[in-house]
């Protein structure tokens, strides 16, 4: 999977919804490879979208299509400032993944002293993160092209129950898994998405 970060403040959320809106209507369907889109706006108008493509080939064609370029070159003047993009060939998945069904969506970006262990330990307990976080539906995790950067998207059913379970203490057979967040994590930003924006070919 190559997964295309997009993320820079906008001007107007309701017109950009549009514009995505308008993407999935009008140019998915002619957009060979595309796997998915999760995107949004957090509360003070930092809008992120993570793009799916079956490869860097993929994404590459659709950018080269004449109607991607003119949908740009609109939507790119949302933007207060350039927006920041990110080519990612590295992307790893736990759990379920990304899902449309999602009610809430969380991103979080930062660097990693150690990616290759951060992914192995979300891996090795994933059957305890799926017990005793029934909210947390899946993510997946685009490391950026320095390799200890990356943009992570956790998928939740929704916000109220994504919040009663980060009250919860974890037991003691996931413990190495939350103590290495202080370890393998710096830099972190989150951002929050109460209102995801999920399109995938199905939907």
């Amino acid at each position: 999977m190559f997964v295309q970060v997009i993320h820079g403040h906008i001007s107007d959320r309701d017109e950009m919804y549009d514009a995505m809106q308008s993407w999935a209507r009008d140019l998915a369907p002619g957009a060979e490879g595309w796997l998915g889109t999760t995107a949004g706006v957090t509360a003070d108008d930092e809008f992120i979208a993570l793009v799916r493509f079956e490869s860097p080939e993929a994404a590459q064609r659709n950018s080269h299509r004449p109607e991607q370029h003119q949908w740009w070159m609109e939507t790119s003047k949302l933007f207060l400032g350039s927006a920041t993009f990110h080519d990612c060939t590295d992307v790893d998945t736990f759990l379920q993944g990304g899902s449309d069904q999602a009610g809430f969506v969380q991103i979080l970006q930062g660097r990693s002293s150690d990616p290759a262990q951060l992914v192995a330990l979300t891996k090795r307990h994933e059957d305890g993160v799926r017990s005793y976080r029934p909210d947390i539906i899946g993510g997946l995790i685009a490391h950026h092209g320095d390799a200890a950067r990356f943009t992570e998207a956790v998928y939740f059913t929704s916000e109220a129950e994504a919040r009663t379970g980060e009250r919860k203490s974890p037991p003691p057979e996931l413990a190495d898994l939350f103590s290495a967040d202080s370890d393998l994590y710096a830099d972190l930003r989150y951002l929050d998405l109460p209102e995801p924006w999920l399109y995938s070919p199905s939907g």
